[in-house]
């Protein structure tokens, strides 16, 4: 069960992120809210709301109509002026984003209070006003109610938690129709609710709901077009003006086991969540829906700019603190939210948010974070980040889609989330999985290292001590890597008789190594035994083919010469063409005739063909193809022709000046060498041999 557990740990510790994600979204904190609305915001500022033309105007109390009319609030005698201009151009209806709560401070009523003017100082009073109102006290508050009543005119009202001084048990002026249960469970709910005076509320034709739900960032995305304030149903500003617009009574509410389904004030039908919420679809501010209320009051516009349209009267002003923030990032008056959300009841263009596109978002979730997540386990970096791209374009491409086809608004701030952090946490654990791994691999590196080091050292004391004949025979090998894959030797059998080789294995590395151990080894047992040259190669290559070193084989240069005669005898398998070169520097290249060792077992000495010249007036060179295809500084290869070349430059032709020559020609201080270098020369013109002691000593004392 442990190595069950540990086999599977990044699934496990996956898994229960995973759960805690998805806990998150289902619990929906106001921070993962926040995430999710990330999104909407985007479809709508991306891809805002085109309308160039509108059904409803806007009557701004603007700071001119303030400089105009003074301080706010107003007299109730303004009001009554603006709205019976606009009713005059015929309206659908006229609807008020401000509150009358008291009575017209203004107001000539209101004025004696004011001043405690009782009935023994009326004479004065009168003297006073004389002029003014011809002794007749007018009600301004009277006046705007007579107005109210011979418009369809649509006032505030406000949710609230507190109870309000004065207020009164009001009623809505819409009557509900509900099928399929009770909205009352369903809608948002206040204890109190704050309005205007009786009076004016029960002249009006309708009762508009101006609350917002709050919001953790204060943005207005979306408002109840129903809510219940002291257990009765009320709705939205933006809703009522349409139900007074087209002369409705009733608004329809439709119900299923979750909640609401659709509100219907004919002949406009409206989507909803359970709870009632519409989502708002903002378009970009237009300078031509606002009319400033002083040019109202002055009669300073045309008749068809209210005629068949949807009238608010609400404020811009700054000093009166009616600013709110939208989605497309900008502040805009509250009165043009409640614009908004009847310009989307008209059109149908307000957005959805369907419970079960929940649902959709989370299974969606789950299935792409864990197809992220299994990939980052399975596949190389570069690619699981491919795919992880690839989920987020998909994700994105959904999300708009269905936004700009359906008017449907899905999260995929929240997904993108769980697929960032869950692609994330398994590229955090196959980071540590393969930080393991490249230390595991460092470490046998290092003890490869050191297995080479030491079988490059056992190799290189194989190779002969060739100090001692380099008056006539002198050869060299700079390996490629640790060990090396290729190898000379020289055998010295009696007085005047030696054998040589030079041989290159095929591949490189240890294996390499031991293969040219085991050809070295049988040669010098061969040689040491005095053998005619071509039993010496049917044995080696005989032996070699026993060994059964899978796939690989030796092309070598087999040779006996004598010193006192100056003959060489010479077997080419499979190797470069040997350099022969005579005094003059007149140069010959012998090929091979027969095939490397190591393949094809020989049946009769017969088999191995040799050649024999004499060299008491010319050299002789063997070298492997790590000589001839090695680069030059100019990266371009020696070939035959360089060594040649090198050759023909020497004054001083002898065969460690030759090999030496030739070996620093190649190994000029490049990083890394392309082949082993292996070199092989023989002049017999001088035959002393080198007594190493004696050189040994005398350089001892010179140093001294």
């Amino acid at each position: 069960m442990q190595a069950l557990l540990l086999k599977y740990k990044n699934y496990l510790i996956f898994f229960i992120l995973l759960t805690f994600l998805i806990a998150l979204k289902i619990s929906n904190p106001s921070f993962i809210k926040s995430i999710s609305y990330i999104s909407f915001d985007l479809y709508q500022k991306i891809f805002p709301l085109d309308k160039r033309d509108t059904n409803v105007v806007i009557i701004d109390i603007d700071e001119k109509s303030l400089g105009q009319f003074g301080q706010f609030p107003w007299s109730r005698s303004i009001f009554a002026k603006i709205v019976e201009k606009v009713n005059e151009a015929g309206p659908k209806a006229i609807g008020f984003d401000i509150f009358f709560s008291e009575k017209d401070k203004q107001s000539p009523e209101e004025i004696i209070k004011s001043y405690k003017l009782n009935e023994a100082d009326s004479d004065e009073f009168v003297e006073i006003f004389e002029g003014l109102v011809e002794g007749i006290i007018v009600n301004h508050d009277e006046i705007f109610r007579d107005q109210l009543e011979n418009s369809n005119s649509v006032i505030a009202v406000l949710g609230s938690n507190t109870s309000s001084h004065g207020t009164y048990e009001r009623s809505a002026k819409a009557r509900f129709l509900s099928k399929g249960g009770d909205p009352k469970k369903f809608t948002y709910a206040f204890p109190y609710s704050i309005g205007s005076l009786e009076e004016l509320e029960t002249s009006a034709k309708g009762l508009g709901s101006i609350s917002f739900l709050d919001q953790s960032d204060g943005i207005i995305r979306s408002l109840p077009l129903i809510v219940r304030f002291k257990n009765k149903l009320y709705p939205t500003m933006g809703l009522e003006m349409v139900r007074v617009g087209t002369k409705q009574k009733n608004l329809f509410v439709e119900m299923n086991e979750i909640g609401i389904t659709r509100i219907s004030s004919r002949p406009y039908k409206i989507y909803s969540d359970p709870n009632a919420i519409i989502w708002i679809r903002y378009k970009q501010p237009l300078k031509n829906q606002y009319i400033s209320a002083s040019s109202v009051f002055d009669g300073k516009f045309d008749e068809e700019t209210f005629k068949n349209k949807y009238v608010l009267i609400g404020a811009s002003a700054q000093g009166l603190f009616d600013l709110v923030k939208i989605p497309l990032g900008i502040t805009i008056p509250g009165v043009e939210v409640h614009a908004n959300v009847i310009e989307n009841i008209l059109d149908q263009t307000y957005l959805i948010r369907n419970p079960n596109t929940y649902i959709f978002e989370l299974l969606f979730s789950i299935i792409v974070a864990c197809v992220t997540f299994f990939f980052s386990q399975r596949i190389k970096p570069k690619y699981s980040l491919s795919i992880f791209f690839l989920s987020l374009v998909f994700v994105i491409v959904i999300g708009f889609g269905v936004f700009l086809l359906k008017s449907e608004l899905v999260d995929i701030s929240y997904p993108i989330f769980m697929l960032t952090v869950t692609f994330l946490t398994g590229l955090y654990f196959r980071y540590v999985e393969e930080n393991k791994l490249a230390l595991a691999n460092l470490q046998k590196e290092a003890k490869l290292l050191k297995e080479r080091e030491l079988a490059g050292g056992v190799q290189k004391s194989l190779f002969p001590d060739i100090s001692k004949f380099e008056n006539f025979i002198y050869a060299t090998n700079v390996p490629a890597r640790d060990v090396s894959g290729d190898y000379y030797d020289v055998v010295n059998v009696n007085k005047n008789e030696y054998f040589f080789t030079l041989a290159d294995v095929s591949g490189k590395g240890i294996k390499a190594g031991m293969y040219m151990a085991k050809a070295s080894s049988i040669f010098r047992t061969l040689s040491n035994l005095s053998y005619p040259l071509e039993k010496v190669v049917f044995g080696v290559n005989n032996e070699l083919v026993a060994a059964k070193f899978k796939g690989m084989f030796v092309t070598a240069v087999f040779g006996k010469f004598n010193i006192e005669t100056g003959e060489v005898s010479f077997v080419n398998a499979g190797h470069e063409s040997i350099m022969v070169f005579d005094r003059k520097k007149n140069f010959e290249f012998i090929k091979s005739e027969l095939p490397p060792i190591g393949i094809i077992k020989y049946f009769s000495e017969s088999m191995v063909k040799s050649k024999t010249i004499n060299l008491k007036e010319k050299t002789f060179v063997v070298y492997t193809d790590g000589v001839t295809e090695g680069y030059l500084k100019n990266g371009q290869e020696l070939g035959a022709e360089g060594v040649q070349r090198i050759v023909n430059s020497l004054e001083n032709v002898t065969p460690k000046n030759i090999v030496d020559s030739i070996a620093k020609e190649l190994n000029w201080g490049a990083e890394k060498l392309r082949d082993d270098i292996t070199c092989l020369a023989l002049d017999l013109k001088n035959t002393e041999l080198i007594k190493l002691q004696k050189k040994k000593k005398e350089e001892n004392k010179s140093e001294k």
